[in-house]
């Protein structure tokens, strides 16, 4: 049996884990807010704003505030991932609502009652049934 890491690289390992883990975070503002820029960009570039942009532009928003909350907190709420797969669903269905066959749009319609159930089920087990400090 191999006896357990000395504490000293146990801290070392867990600082540069955090090290990377802010800088993976730092990665995905810099890229969130480079694609909200590019989609304002192509709004302007048309001269007008679909409903697709406008839940693209609330995927962007689900996301910063994500990787806000986790900077804020060093906690990730299970929600917002939801959150941000119900809004892309909406999405695509409002993209290709002419090409999805029925069938096919019955299993999205699902999926984003599945994901919604899924929310009350974990804040029924945030209220109901908290953590133990």
């Amino acid at each position: 049996m191999t006896s357990p890491p000395p504490e000293h690289l146990k801290n070392k390992v867990a600082s540069i884990l955090e090290v990377l883990e802010w800088m993976g975070l730092l990665i995905i503002t810099v890229a969130t807010l480079v694609a909200i820029g590019q989609e304002v960009q192509l709004m302007f570039s048309q001269g007008k704003v679909l409903l697709q942009d406008i839940l693209l532009l609330f995927i962007f928003l689900e996301i910063l505030t994500m990787v806000g909350l986790y900077f804020s907190s060093g906690k990730l709420p299970l929600r917002y991932p939801i959150y941000i797969a119900m809004v892309a669903i909406a999405r695509y269905i409002t993209i290709g609502m002419k090409e999805i066959d029925s069938w096919a749009l019955v299993a999205l319609s699902l999926s984003v009652l599945v994901l919604a159930l899924a929310v009350l089920i974990i804040r029924y087990g945030h209220h109901h049934l908290p953590y133990s400090e």
